[in-house]
C-alpha cells in the first residue's frame, strides 16, 4: 500500500511552511542580517525555555541526536545569515530549501528503509524543480551567496535526517524540537556576535537612532521570529513521526510559495513567468505527495 501523508500531518507541515517563510523574509528585510538572526535564536530560546517545563521530556536515547543537531544548527544559522547578507530571498532561499529535500529523499531510503514509490519520487522531484526554478537571475555581487546557500542545503539535509531519527526515539517530538534552540543558542549567538558584545542585540543597524522603543521592537521581532521558527520545526518533526521523512521534507519546501508571496508583498520582489511556472510545479508536487 502506498504510504500517504496523513491529512493532519499534511496541514501541519503546510502551516509550518508558512511560518518558516515568514521568519526568513523577516530576516532578509532587516538592515543587519547577522543581528536579526541572533535575535531570532535568542527569542526562540526564551520561548522554548518557557514552554519546555510543561512538556514531557525526550527519552535518553534522543539526546545524542539533540547534541548533534545543536552543532549542525550553529552552522545552519551562520550560513543562513551569510547567504542573506549577499543575496535576495529569491536567490538564497530556493537553493537552500530546494536541494535539501532531494538529498533527504535519497538518504531516507537507506537510513529509514522507506519504500521508493513512483508518485512520491515524482512529487519530490516536482517540488525540487519548482523551488530551483524560483531562483532569480543574479544581480551584481550575489554570486557570493551561492556557495553559502548550497553548503546550507547539505546542513539542512543532515539535521533533517538526524532529527527525524531523534524525534522518533524521543517519544516527545515537540519537546525535542524545542530543545534545539537552547542547546544551539550560546555557540550560535557567540558566532554571530563575534567582535560585538551582547549589547548589539538591542542596537539598531548603523544609521538608525537608538531609542528605548526601537530596542523593544527589535526584541519583539526576535521573539516572534524565534517562536515562528520553533513552531514550524516542531510541526515538521511531529509529521516525520507519522509520515515518510522524505515526503514530509519535500512538502515542507512549499514554504517557497509563501516566501515568494511575502517577498512580493513586503520586499518588492516580483515573480517572473518562470516564477509562476515554478509555483505550478510546487503545487503539483505537493498534491502528488498527498
Amino acid at each position: 500500500m502506498h504510504p500517504e501523508i496523513p491529512f493532519l500531518a499534511y496541514v501541519a507541515v503546510l502551516v509550518g511552511a508558512l511560518l518558516h517563510a515568514s521568519w526568513n523574509v523577516a530576516i532578509r528585510s532587516g538592515a543587519d542580517r547577522r543581528m536579526d538572526t541572533a535575535r531570532l535564536v535568542v527569542g526562540g530560546s526564551v520561548a522554548a525555555l518557557l514552554v519546555l517545563p510543561l512538556l514531557r521530556q525526550p527519552a535518553a536515547a534522543a539526546w545524542p541526536h539533540l547534541l548533534l543537531t545543536a552543532i549542525l544548527h550553529v552552522a545552519y544559522f551562520g550560513l543562513l545569515a551569510a547567504a542573506y547578507a549577499r543575496a535576495r530571498v529569491a536567490v538564497s532561499y530556493p537553493l537552500m530549501r530546494g536541494v535539501a529535500p532531494l538529498l533527504v529523499l535519497v538518504a531516507a531510503i537507506g537510513l529509514f528503509g522507506e519504500p521508493l514509490h513512483l508518485l512520491a519520487v515524482v512529487g519530490v522531484g516536482a517540488v525540487g524543480i519548482g523551488v530551483l526554478l524560483l531562483r532569480a537571475r543574479l544581480l551584481p555581487g550575489e554570486e557570493g551567496a551561492l556557495g553559502y546557500a548550497l553548503a546550507n542545503a547539505v546542513v539542512i539535509a543532515a539535521y533533517t535526517l538526524n532529527d527525524a531519527a531523534g524525534a522518533r526515539l524521543s517519544g516527545a517530538p515537540m519537546a525535542y524540537a524545542l530543545w534545539t534552540y537552547p542547546l544551539t543558542a550560546l555557540p550560535t549567538v557567540g558566532w554571530l556576535l563575534r567582535g560585538r558584545g551582547l549589547g548589539a542585540l538591542l542596537q539598531p543597524a548603523p544609521g538608525q537612532s537608538v531609542t528605548r522603543g526601537r530596542s523593544a521592537v527589535l526584541l519583539l521581532r526576535g521573539m516572534a521570529g524565534g517562536a515562528s521558527s520553533l513552531v514550524s520545526y516542531a510541526l515538521a518533526l511531529w509529521a516525520m513521526t507519522v509520515a515518510p521523512v522524505g515526503q514530509v521534507a519535500a512538502l515542507r519546501e512549499t514554504a517557497m510559495l509563501f516566501a515568494v508571496l511575502l517577498a512580493w508583498m513586503f520586499l518588492g520582489e516580483h515573480p517572473s513567468r518562470r516564477g509562476i511556472a515554478a509555483v505550478v510545479c510546487i503545487a503539483a508536487g505537493a498534491g502528488l505527495l498527498r
